[in-house]
């Protein structure tokens, strides 16, 4: 509305409301004087645009009408309170009460006392408490006051559980694939009876799912209200009056509920309490989550949301970078197959770039990591990687491989997209590496020095936090690991595979079945990821066969040769670090691999410092005796042999 008819409805609506108060009040007076029939005070008056609305909307009739408007004067009208004591008979009893109502209205009966009546059912009428129903002091809602009067309100009841967002004006453009499924939303809703249906809305990127929502209110003039389920209270009684309370907030303002249940709870008293809740709304609801909801009373209409394709994303992109996309030569596509990213972080990473002095593909680059990075909680801890490809010491074998790999990881996108691959089947188009050997042979630096390379986050997966042995968490665990990481395409190192990726066993009981469930399901994810996934172990014979089917790469990491092991001598010592009289070719007779011969350096690096001297062979003999001792093993003559 314009603001001339803004203001023309807000006076119209008053001198109603103040005729309604007046026919209440006279209503009282004849009252008083026991003369309830006058025929003045029955007249039939036009109602105020703001209480016909609310009639409408709740089919009130016209006693509960007057009981609000009787309370509407106290509010109002000082003079009330003396009319509500002369009525009573009673000077203390200065306040409205339903016995007064009933006695003064013409229209009274008694529905009004039901809980089931749209007053008491809607709670727009308080009581105060202590008295009988009929004797109790009345007041209005302040919820109802505001919507009589034409004040913006929410109910303050819903603060704190429930926020009520303006919608943005402009809105964002949904791209194709979200525009076609908002179309959908509102199609169902269109062509079905009321209630109308919930909806859910199942995806990993909630600001996607939020925009369709954003999206369909703004195109049916519905304002937006949105719960999460964190904030519920579990007791049913507290479900059943927090359901009330929203559907008459619902109403009075034509909202829809977007209830947010993204964040998974394993608490059985929450689940019950989503549960409910969900079941006994009946106005407008869009359920936002991860995975599908079952609801056993409630049926919900289902609608998965995509991650944005690599075209949408590509556009958004060139849209939103305007003439600095040229700058880039291109390179956009580079990102858009690299990161998997929503609209808004898209629209954001360009607007930085533009207030920047120049911009570069690095640094949109580096903000789209960071803003990709995912949060992965206890399950995964994400490395900083410094690892350069002269600090691993390998035979030429599996350096080449390293490398095989490293060449992929450049040219996916042009394999992928330009030449369409991608396009032909979305299977099988990350890169899965195994790496197998001992311990310190320089598994973990090559996962390192690959994701320095290609300024990717390296996470490494606890494995411990990952299998559970409840059914179906450790699914569960590995969805959000994966889901995660497609964001930014990070690189996921499952470190000693084995003990989650072993091999699959005969069924003979129900934990057989469940254990090969889990390899099934990680299979299949494995083969839909588009990053590089690492698999570490010291046992390659114990990884299932299913799995070295879907491995493209397996590097050997070997024990290191005395010739090896000299080599990694030679670098193992910081620049900064002083050294004196170090014979790497009688260090390399140390029969221990990468791992230890840092734990050596290091330790007498520490010896060296302490005795204010720089590290010599007399300081790394004592660090391998002690690292020998922690390996159970023992420091022979041979391998010493001619150390000073």
């Amino acid at each position: 509305m314009t603001t001339t008819a803004i203001s023309n409805w807000y006076q119209t609506n008053w001198q109603s409301l103040q005729s309604e108060i007046e026919r209440i009040r006279h209503l009282l007076e004849c009252y008083i004087e026991e003369n309830s029939s006058d025929s003045q005070a029955d007249a039939a008056i036009s109602p105020p645009v703001a209480l016909g609305q609310l009639s409408s909307k709740f089919n009130l009739q016209n006693f509960e009408r007057d009981i609000l408007f009787f309370c509407v004067g106290t509010e109002l009208d000082p003079n009330f309170a003396d009319l509500c004591a002369q009525a009573a008979g009673n000077l203390n009893q200065n306040y409205p009460t339903l016995s007064l109502a009933l006695g003064a209205f013409p229209s009274a009966n008694f529905f009004v006392l039901s809980p089931h009546n749209p007053i008491q059912r809607w709670k727009m009428i308080e009581f105060a408490p202590g008295l009988t129903l009929t004797q109790a002091a009345m007041r209005i809602d302040q919820r109802i006051l505001c919507y009589l009067l034409g004040v913006p309100a929410v109910d303050q009841h819903l603060l704190g559980i429930a926020s009520f967002p303006d919608l943005a004006h402009p809105a964002i453009n949904l791209p194709p694939s979200q525009q076609a499924i908002a179309d959908q939303l509102i199609a169902t809703w269109s062509n079905s009876p009321k209630p109308l249906p919930h909806l859910q809305l199942c995806g990993v990127d909630y600001s996607s799912k939020y925009h369709i929502f954003s999206n369909l209110c703004d195109r049916l003039n519905y304002n937006l209200g949105i719960i999460s389920t964190a904030t519920l209270p579990t007791s049913p009684n507290d479900i059943y009056q927090l359901t009330r309370r929203w559907e008459r907030e619902a109403i009075l303002s034509d909202r829809v509920l977007f209830l947010v249940c993204d964040h998974s709870t394993d608490d059985p008293h929450q689940k019950a309490a989503i549960s409910l809740f969900i079941e006994n709304i009946n106005t407008p609801l869009i359920i936002s989550s991860r995975e599908r909801l079952q609801n056993q009373q409630r049926a919900l209409i289902n609608f998965d949301i995509p991650s944005l394709s690599f075209e949408e994303q590509t556009a958004i992109w060139s849209t939103h970078l305007g003439a600095e996309a040229i700058n880039l030569k291109g390179e956009i596509t580079v990102l858009a197959s690299q990161f998997n990213l929503n609209y808004i972080t898209i629209q954001a990473a360009c607007q930085q770039t533009k207030s920047a002095e120049t911009s570069s593909l690095e640094q949109l680059w580096n903000f789209c990591r960071t803003q990709a990075r995912p949060q992965l909680d206890n399950l995964a801890q994400r490395i900083d990687t410094t690892a350069q490809w002269t600090d691993l010491v390998l035979p030429e074998r599996p350096v080449q491989v390293l490398k095989d790999i490293a060449d992929q990881l450049q040219q996916r996108h042009k394999v992928y997209r330009n030449w369409g691959f991608a396009k032909k089947s979305g299977r099988g188009l990350g890169i899965t590496a195994l790496f197998y050997g001992d311990s310190g042979t320089g598994k973990t630096m090559a996962a390192e020095l690959l994701a320095n390379q290609f300024r990717l986050d390296l996470y490494r997966i606890d494995l411990s936090a990952v299998v559970s042995k409840y059914i179906g968490e450790t699914e569960k665990n590995l969805a959000r690991i994966f889901d995660a990481a497609e964001t930014g395409g990070a690189i996921l190192l499952f470190d000693e595979a084995d003990a989650l990726f072993g091999k699959r066993s005969e069924v003979k009981d129900s934990h057989d079945r469940h254990a090969n469930v889990e390899v099934s399901y990680l299979l299949q994810r494995m083969e839909a990821y588009q990053g590089l996934a690492i698999l570490t172990t010291n046992l390659k014979d114990a990884l299932d066969n299913a799995f070295m089917r879907r491995i493209r790469f397996m590097v050997d990491f070997p024990f290191p040769t005395p010739e090896l092991r000299s080599q990694i001598w030679e670098h193992i010592f910081p620049a900064l670090t002083p050294t004196q009289g170090l014979d790497y070719k009688k260090l390399g007779q140390l029969q221990v691999a990468g791992g230890n011969i840092r734990n050596i350096a290091m330790i007498s690096a520490f010896l060296a410092a302490n005795e204010n001297e720089p590290v010599k062979m007399k300081h790394i003999k004592i660090a391998a005796q002690r690292e020998y001792m922690k390996l159970k093993k023992l420091l022979t003559d041979t391998e010493v042999q001619g150390w000073a």
